[in-house]
């Protein structure tokens, strides 16, 4: 599909491939095409697009804790989850115009500049935060029932992690260190305090904490930049119709459920030549038979949810 669209159209197709990543899988073609251009994003867009990427993290992982939870049986928690997940929603449709797939990130920067109201609902949607997540603990962290059904389920060491392909949080949660804001840090992330989660275990409840403790690291991302967004313009000017050399480029990001890679073949015209997309969901997916042996069928529910498996990222 995407080789038959021109470079500003076909970012928008990966918004319904891994949807709760929209947002990310838009800024990863977006860095690709401005990798060939050889485009100067304005500082002001990049810090935005930063912001937006980390809430759009804490929404995926929002709703992967929540239906995970009910997955297991706990019906409670999805309500919590959605709470969070919704005022995250309502400020991605004030600047946006959509909740889901945003199309907002272009070649160059973003599509219009934010909300005026977007650095105040943030910081509320922060508080809201800061005032719950003590919830998630009580509810399902530190339930013994919960604990029981996920640690020990679904082991997978370092060592085949890396074998299957394995990236995002499932493989840290057998302590690969893989995170791309880390290891090639792209728009800003390299001048940025946050920690890369790694947990040792391998098992059900290793993957469901690095999320957990994920959310804490987005939360931190967005406190040092919120106050801090630049002045200037939010998108660099470029031609209507856009032209990558010939050659081949790639560039890679860190969505909600890993490394998400973005190749491009141009044979010099305005739509590529060939588009591959190496996304995470099918790489962990791969893994499962492996980490499912010997196992009791009723744990696939663990160890699917854990490795939080978005489907069309997958069927494509």
């Amino acid at each position: 599909m995407c080789e038959s669209l021109t470079y500003r159209q076909f970012i928008y197709v990966t918004s319904r491939m891994d949807y709760l990543s929209s947002h990310i899988n838009n800024h990863a073609c977006a860095l690709c095409v401005e990798k060939g251009m050889q485009i100067e994003v304005p500082q002001r867009a990049k810090v935005i697009r930063i912001l937006m990427d980390e809430l759009t993290r804490i929404a995926s992982h929002e709703l992967w804790w929540g239906a995970m939870a009910m997955d297991l049986g706990a019906f409670t928690p999805f309500f919590h989850a959605f709470r969070e997940r919704e005022s995250i929603n309502d400020i991605m449709e004030e600047t946006c115009g959509a909740r889901l797939t945003m199309n907002y990130i272009v070649p160059g920067g973003l599509m219009q500049d934010i909300h005026p109201n977007f650095q105040k609902r943030v910081k509320d949607f922060l508080a809201l935060y800061r005032s719950k997540i003590h919830e998630y603990d009580e509810l399902v962290t530190g339930n013994i029932i919960f604990q029981n059904r996920m640690k020990g389920v679904g082991y997978i060491s370092a060592e085949d992690a890396i074998s299957f392909g394995m990236t995002g949080p499932a493989a840290r949660g057998s302590g690969v260190s893989c995170d791309i804001r880390k290891l090639y840090p792209y728009d800003g992330y390299e001048n940025l305090q946050f920690d890369e989660i790694l947990e040792t275990a391998g098992d059900s409840f290793a993957r469901y904490m690095v999320r957990i403790r994920e959310m804490q690291q987005s939360i931190r991302i967005i406190e040092q930049l919120i106050d801090n967004i630049p002045e200037g313009d939010f998108v660099a000017k470029t031609k209507a119709v856009l032209k990558l050399p010939k050659g081949e480029f790639y560039t890679r990001v860190e969505t909600a459920r890993g490394e998400l890679g973005v190749y491009i073949v141009s044979e010099g015209g305005t739509t590529p030549y060939r588009i591959k997309f190496r996304s995470p969901g099918f790489s962990n997916l791969s893994a499962l038979d492996h980490m499912a042996r010997g196992e009791k069928l009723g744990d696939l529910v663990a160890m699917m949810g854990t490795l939080d498996l978005v489907i069309p990222d997958i069927d494509r």
